[in-house]
């Protein structure tokens, strides 16, 4: 798309205004320095959020002129791997254009949120694993009213999601609801950039050795993949996804559906209505998304064995936090360093205290943190620091 070359403005207006207020359409300053603050939250101590803040005014100042001049280019981003709970590339972009996609995200997403349904969830404000978790309850006990009868549910996941995601549809989604050109230009340049050229590899060879190839964004064709990482590829995901929400509510007409990412789940009375579902969907998703789902993660079974979803297990009157998330928390507790017990183990109680049913895993977690050097509270909910000095040898 041509760009435009105009003089700088600062015109003040409201954030997420409708796209149909034409005589607003580049980006304030003063949208730019929200967008800082908001970008530089959790990650203010970061090498490169320092380095932009040294010079905060003058960065602010060229990085705005560059957008509204049309010249702003993405910078090189870094790879690394994490292993924890499988191997992944993470692709993390420059703070300067971490900051542009903060911008284009508090422009753009309220328009995209006001059409989503409200069983769409994840990195959604107030729609995360809680919210879908309570959800999920909330349509069991609806579906098989309060545990008297029987129903089943389906669980679906789509193959190797975010290296599959076709950029050209998701730009046609895109422009669908971005009307002024200059934003639209703006999305455009963030979806299509390909953070490959000149990336900077923090992970050695031996670790993204670990990273399946069909997995990883290296071995992708331009038009595919975004990287895992950015606050835009959660947002664009979101509404890449949001034409399966509209599909599985609208066309196969299910009356029980949520999704977390790219794992969904519709529930039914009957298994033969689910089946159907999923061979519309199974149809659906290549023709309209060119995505498929993973038939190895497809599962059709009844309510009453317990649904497990987003890190929680739902059985009759009770959630409980996945049996394999409470035994890595024990494990890491027990090899932690002593001084990072505190902060993990808090992050673990704040965790377990979601599910109904965790008196008995905080109970265990609890009895490690105790031989570890801590205290708990009565409650089993949060752990504290002794006053004195200690060891593991205490």
């Amino acid at each position: 798309m041509e760009t435009r070359t105009t003089t700088t403005r600062t015109t003040s207006f409201a954030l997420g205004s409708s796209a149909d207020q034409s005589d607003v359409d580049q980006a304030s300053f003063e949208e730019l320095v929200i967008a800082y603050f908001n970008c530089r939250k959790r990650k203010r101590n970061t090498h490169s959020a320092l380095a932009f803040e040294q010079d905060l005014v003058r960065n602010l100042y060229d990085l705005h002129r560059e957008l509204i001049e049309g010249t702003y280019r993405p910078g090189p981003s870094i790879c690394f791997v994490v292993t924890r709970p499988k191997a992944r590339e993470v692709w993390a972009a420059d703070f300067r254009d971490r900051v542009v996609h903060h911008l284009l995200y508090n422009r753009i997403s309220p328009r995209f949120y006001a059409s989503f349904i409200a069983d769409s969830c994840a990195c959604i404000p107030g729609r995360g694993t809680l919210y879908a978790a309570l959800r999920l309850e909330a349509k069991v006990r609806s579906v098989t009213q309060n545990w008297v009868r029987p129903a089943w549910y389906l669980k679906c996941d789509l193959a190797n999601f975010f290296v599959s995601i076709d950029k050209r549809v998701l730009r046609a989604q895109l422009a669908a609801r971005i009307t002024e050109p200059w934003w639209m230009w703006l999305a455009d340049l963030v979806l299509m950039h390909d953070p490959r050229p000149g990336v900077v590899m923090q992970a050695p060879p031996a670790l993204m050795a670990l990273v399946p190839p069909h997995k990883s964004l290296l071995n992708q064709p331009a038009h595919r993949s975004l990287p895992i990482g950015n606050l835009s590829s959660q947002f664009f995901a979101n509404v890449y996804l949001d034409a399966l929400d509209q599909h599985a509510k609208h066309q196969v007409r299910a009356r029980h559906y949520i999704r977390y990412v790219d794992d969904f789940l519709l529930l039914n009375e009957s298994p033969q209505w689910l089946n159907a579902a999923h061979d519309d969907i199974e149809a659906f998703l290549p023709h309209e998304l060119g995505a498929r789902l993973n038939p190895a993660k497809t599962i059709l079974q009844p309510i009453s064995r317990g649904v497990d979803f987003v890190g929680q297990v739902i059985r009759p009157w009770v959630r409980t936090t996945r049996r394999r998330t409470v035994n890595e928390g024990a494990r890491r507790l027990r090899q932690m360093d002593a001084a990072d017990v505190y902060a993990s183990a808090n992050s673990y109680f704040g965790l377990l205290r979601q599910a109904t049913g965790s008196h008995a895993d905080r109970a265990q977690l609890a009895n490690i943190v105790r031989s570890r050097g801590y205290a708990v509270n009565f409650g089993l909910t949060k752990a504290y620091r002794h006053l004195q000095p200690y060891s593991d040898a205490a």
